[in-house]
Order: C-alpha cells, then sequence, then structure tokens
C-alpha cells in the first residue's frame, strides 16, 4: 500500500457505475437453503463471484448483499460506519427469512466480511454455519507497508479525513493474469475515479474506514466466545494482507463444537477468486452439508502440496 494525502472530496465525481442489483446478487436455487455471501470493505459482490455460481449450481440459493455505500463515491464511501455494513447483512438475513422462516442459512464473508458474517451468527443462532474466508482483524501481512504505522496519527486526528491508502500490487492475488486485470485499473485509478469499483472493487482505502474496521474488530473480539455456531476459517498461507494468526485468534476464542482451519498454499487474500477458488468452495461445500446434521467436532484441515489432508 501507499499513502495518499488530499485534501478534500467534496462531491461526488464519477461516481461508479453499479452493474446489475444495486443492492448485490440473487439466485433462486432448489433445494430450500440460502447461502448468503459477504463481500469485504471497499470490495463489490463481483468478488464472491465465483463462490456464488459455485453453489448456485449445486441448488442454493445465493445471496450477495452489497454493503452500505459501496459502489457510490469516495466521498460517500469514507462517510460510512461499520455498524451500516452489519445492516446490510442483516437486513439480507431478516428478508431471507420473512419469505421462508423455516429456510436454512448458512453465511461466509471474505476480510471484513468475515467479521460480519461472525456477529450475525452471535446475534442470530439459527444460522446453520459460518465460513471464514481471509479474515482481517489485524493487517499484519507480508505485503502491509511500514507505512501502516502512520495510522494512529490518522486515526485519533481530523486528518483520518484526508488520508488514503492506495493498494499496490500484488492486490490480493496470487493468479498473474487476474492481477494485471486489476493492475491495469488500480495502476492508473485517481483519488475520485470509480469507474471500475463494481468489478474490482476500490483501490483506495479511506483512513476512516480503516478505522471503522478496528472498531468492529474491538466490538466482535468481545463477542466472540459467545459464538457456538459451527465455524470454519479458510485463509491461504502466503496472505499478503492477513497472517494465518488471524485465524487462530478466531479459532481460540470461540465456543463453536464444530471448528476448523483450513489453509491453502497458493493463494494470497482474495481467495475467493484467486488460484485455489474451487478448493475453497468445494471446503465451504463440505463443511456446510457436514453441519446441516449438526455433528458436534473440532478439526485443522490443511490444504498442502494441492491435496487436501
Amino acid at each position: 500500500m501507499s499513502v495518499k494525502f488530499a485534501l478534500s472530496l467534496k462531491k461526488p465525481l464519477h461516481p461508479a457505475p453499479i452493474s446489475g442489483n444495486p443492492n448485490g446478487l440473487r439466485l433462486e436455487g432448489v433445494n430450500g437453503t440460502t447461502v448468503i455471501l459477504i463481500h469485504g470493505l471497499t470490495g463489490a459482490p463481483n468478488e464472491m463471484k465465483y463462490i456464488a455460481g459455485f453453489f448456485h449450481k449445486k441448488g442454493y440459493s445465493v445471496s450477495c448483499p452489497r454493503l452500505a455505500n459501496h459502489g457510490e463515491s469516495l466521498s460517500v464511501l469514507k462517510k460510512t460506519k461499520w455498524q451500516e455494513c452489519y445492516q446490510s447483512v442483516r437486513q439480507d438475513f431478516l428478508k431471507i427469512k420473512d419469505r421462508n422462516p423455516s429456510e436454512t442459512v448458512f453465511v461466509s464473508g471474505l476480510s471484513m466480511g468475515a467479521l460480519l458474517a461472525l456477529l450475525l451468527a452471535e446475534e442470530f443462532k439459527d444460522i446453520s454455519a459460518v465460513s471464514c474466508l481471509s479474515p482481517t482483524l489485524f493487517y499484519d501481512g507480508w505485503n502491509i507497508p511500514w507505512s501502516r504505522h502512520l495510522l494512529p496519527l490518522g486515526y485519533f486526528t481530523p486528518l483520518k479525513h484526508f488520508f488514503y491508502f492506495k493498494e499496490d500490487s500484488p492486490y490480493g492475488i496470487k493468479n498473474e493474469s487476474i492481477r494485471q486485470r486489476i493492475h491495469k485499473y488500480f495502476s492508473n485509478a485517481l483519488l475520485d475515479d470509480s469507474a471500475s469499483v463494481s468489478q474490482f472493487g476500490c483501490p483506495y482505502f479511506p483512513v476512516t474506514l480503516l478505522w471503522e474496521l478496528q472498531l468492529l474488530v474491538k466490538h466482535l473480539t468481545k463477542k466472540l466466545p459467545l459464538i457456538k455456531t459451527p465455524v470454519q476459517i479458510v485463509q491461504a498461507k502466503e496472505d499478503d494482507m492477513t497472517s494465518v494468526k488471524n485465524a487462530q485468534f478466531i479459532y481460540d476464542r470461540i465456543s463453536s463444537s464444530s471448528k476448523e482451519i483450513v489453509l491453502l498454499e497458493n493463494s494470497y487474500h482474495i481467495i475467493t477468486a484467486d488460484q485455489e477458488r474451487a478448493k475453497v468452495s468445494r471446503k465451504m461445500g463440505e463443511f456446510f452439508e457436514k453441519n446441516v446434521c449438526e455433528q458436534p467436532q473440532a478439526i485443522f484441515s490443511e490444504v498442502s502440496g494441492g491435496v487436501v489432508n
């Protein structure tokens, strides 16, 4: 990441075109079960497109809500509170239950979306299982720069309204062809240019949103011991944004009797779109199917050398 300072973004220049449903993605299935997929901070439902297709082909209904103000201009997005993002997910869940109270619901989220998924499971005990994908409680991956130490300066002063972090290569992606497509947009994107946000996510992280993430982490950490829902945590060993300590942190604190960590060998942070996305989908499906029957167990799984042990 690199740091950018801007005096103001007074008006929403070049607002992002939101492709498809501005509220996200909804695919109707046939098996009476819904999977809610939650994208990451400054991301888009498109991050979950492959996973959504995988489950829909298996008969599941799939819902990918767009988090509050995501897809809007940066001047709007940077004012978003974490509670607003959570409400986007919460309302999506309630709509599903209003439509069919007996619907089986699984929830999965990427990065910050994983934290929102856990928070939802703590509030609603009838969620059948959660899959946390690259959960982000603290940025400690190998590609996080020294400039992260400037964050407290931004958090606790008015400067937080003017500082932005711009994401640099590899953008959470190990797959070279995908990374090149992202680089073509991110490397030339201006601070107020969000033309391809719906496809690739926002190239800039407002410090105000990183502060909101810290507030969410603080809130969720207190809730983790209250979570008894089956929880799967999937993370890449080479995650460039967040280390596997994030996965272990959650695993050690939740009270779920059915829980597992799955480590990937050939991916970076955006595991829903990277090299092992098929493996991620398969492991999610196996965990969900197993926990429909609520079989309590604690497992540590590892993907090693392309073989699931």
